[in-house]
């Protein structure tokens, strides 16, 4: 045999001499102090125990009431116990922790050394989220405070229990996720054949049948709130208004505030219709519920019971509500409205924060009115300018010339429009979807439109941005143009005496837009190929501009006579700016008269309240 294979034969041989051990009867054996019932009952202990129920039913109440005496029993039975307290939760879900009172001030007296040994029904009662029940009885472990559950004959601080308790955790979880889906398939099949829920709401009583019946008193606190509303009163406003004549909530409250008369708005039922789980609850260890923004099947059911205000009212409520703007006082629901006369024919005032109206509606309104057209004669000589341009202003920028840009929901105009206005601080804006331009004229303060888009301060203009999210979702959806970058128009000042108009076309944008480039510096020569360079990403902002500039610099002079922004053709009539807009009844869900009617049902169903003291 080789003298290495030799020596490795000794050594494994020496290894199984080693491990064969040595004579039984040469040691010494010390027992481990066994942690179970009896153990546990013969030492001194300060006990708590540890009890929840789900639902505050009669049924579950007893059940909580014979937990808590049949421990506190227990523990004082045993003279070597000393009570420790009843932790409990009633009423309170077993999915999550956080909302747990009894359980977490129970894991907080035991970090004091207040408890030594916790008492519980099950781990069912205990908690129904494996991580959390594995996470609390780990911390009261590291504490040496062990829990003892009746059901399994299970003490978590035997060498056996953790892998038994993981087990069992994982069953009751399972268990809870089993009854949260066996609840949502009962829910969806009740939804899906129109038996919908009937929580308590403001307005109605539920009779023996379940159904929603009008509750005349409560009917009429629900009128008013939608008939103020919509006249332009805010939710501040109308919950002072029924605290000050103490007009009861569903809950018999007489202080309200403007949550809940932003709940008595949105709630559909008003107008007699239902729509099933507008919330729904994506994870059923949280039972936290979030707004259903399609994420689960919906059903609606129109005239599903007696209506309290018309489908219109609540549908203007609800529409003046996503533009919290209009909630101020004497600004009610804005109206779809033309100019039919003058150069502005077919322009649509707007407000720059509506979102209320699409913009099919406002392509409609202009296309509502004929647009006047003169025939231009052309008489003498004329030069012939052929192949000649007029070029583009935006190749020559100045702080003289006229700009807006629209970025990010902001409006905002230079200085050069302020001053070719002079002192005009507020002006009104209109948009022509035909032409695709948007006007600018001067108007009064009280102007529901009015903008206010500048101050004169010590003789100088000072511009503001401004916010304009209905405006700027209208003209992206006209134009389809992105959502990202910054949008710039060179306007075009025109006066005739005392009119004065800027008019900015929307066609052709110059577009600012932040870009990001990865570079990867060069390694030098010396460096190791192993290492890595960091990347470095640099951001700038571009200018983009359109298309069509690559091929000409501006508008062929031929065509200049023709290629006015107001009109295809020269206007010569009186141009009228300030020209009174003509309310389109057709196209608005509630006219001027419509809405004066509401504040008199609202005022003549007030006439009947008395105000509290």
């Amino acid at each position: 045999m080789i003298a290495g294979e030799k020596t490795a034969v000794d050594s494994k041989q020496k290894i199984r001499t080693r491990y064969k051990g040595v004579d039984p009867s040469e040691l010494e054996v010390i027992p481990a102090i066994a942690t179970d019932e009896i153990a546990l009952e013969e030492r001194k202990l300060k006990v708590a125990a540890y009890v929840r129920v789900s639902t505050e039913n009669d049924e579950q109440t007893s059940s909580y009431e014979l937990q808590v005496n049949d421990f506190t029993d227990r523990i004082n039975a045993n003279p070597n116990w000393e009570f420790a307290g009843i932790y409990s939760d009633e009423g309170i879900s077993g999915t999550e922790l956080s909302h747990r009172k009894g359980m977490l001030q129970m894991i907080e007296d035991a970090r004091a050394g207040k408890i030594d040994h916790i008492l519980a029904k099950s781990i069912a009662r205990f908690a129904r989220n494996v991580v959390d029940c594995l996470s609390v009885i780990d911390e009261l472990k590291k504490l040496g405070v062990g829990v003892h559950f009746d059901e399994n004959n299970l003490y978590t601080l035997d060498t056996t229990g953790a892998l038994v308790l993981t087990i069992l955790a994982t069953v009751a979880e399972e268990e809870s996720r089993s009854k949260s889906f066996i609840m949502n398939w009962s829910i969806e099949r009740r939804f899906s054949k129109g038996i919908f829920l009937t929580p308590k709401l403001l307005g109605y009583d539920v009779d023996e049948n379940g159904e929603l019946v009008v509750n005349p008193e409560e009917a009429e606190t629900v009128k008013v709130i939608y008939d103020l509303y919509i006249n332009g009163w805010s939710t501040t406003e109308i919950a002072e208004l029924l605290t000050s004549y103490g007009r009861k909530t569903k809950l018999g409250n007489e202080v309200w505030n403007p949550t809940s008369i932003d709940g008595v708005i949105e709630n559909e039922r008003h107008c007699g219709d239902v729509r099933s789980r507008k919330t729904y609850t994506p994870d059923f260890k949280t039972h936290k519920s979030v707004k259903n923004r399609q994420n689960r099947k919906q059903y609606i059911q129109r005239n599903h019971h007696e209506a309290i205000v018309s489908r219109d009212v609540y549908n203007a409520a609800n529409l003046l509500k996503s533009s919290h703007q209009y909630t101020a006082k004497s600004r009610p629901l804005p109206v779809l409205s033309v100019i039919d006369g003058g150069i502005l024919t077919g322009y649509v005032p707007v407000d720059k924060n509506w979102s209320g109206f699409s913009t099919e509606d406002y392509q409609a309104a202009c296309e509502s009115v004929e647009v006047p057209t003169d025939d231009v004669k052309v008489t003498g000589r004329r030069l012939n300018m052929g192949g000649y341009q007029l070029v583009r202003p935006e190749f020559f920028p100045s702080i003289e010339r006229p700009a807006m840009t629209i970025s990010n929901g902001k409006l905002r105009f230079n200085t050069a429009c302020l001053k070719k206005f002079e002192d005009v601080e507020y002006v009104e804006l209109l948009l022509n979807t035909v032409k695709n331009c948007i006007a600018i004229r001067p108007c009064e303060k009280d102007n529901p439109n009015a903008i206010h888009w500048g101050k004169l301060r010590e003789e100088r203009w000072v511009v503001s941005t401004l916010g304009c999210k209905g405006l700027s979702r209208t003209l992206f959806d006209l134009m389809s143009w992105e959502d990202e970058g910054q949008y710039r128009f060179s306007g075009q000042y025109k006066a005739q005496g005392d009119n004065k108009l800027l008019i900015f076309e929307l066609g052709e944008p110059v577009i600012t837009k932040t870009v990001e480039q990865i570079v990867v510096p060069e390694q030098p020569d010396e460096a190791e190929e192993e290492e890595q360079q960091e990347e470095i990403v640099i951001r700038e902002k571009v200018r983009v501009f359109p298309d069509s500039w690559r091929t000409s610099f501006g508008v062929p002079i031929t065509a200049i006579v023709h290629a006015s922004v107001l009109e295809q053709h020269h206007y010569a009539g009186n141009w009228d700016v300030l020209r009174p807009a003509t309310e389109l009844e057709e196209m608005n869900i509630f006219t001027a008269d419509h809405l004066d009617q509401l504040m008199k049902e609202a005022e003549t169903i007030m006439e009947g309240w008395t105000k509290t003291a």
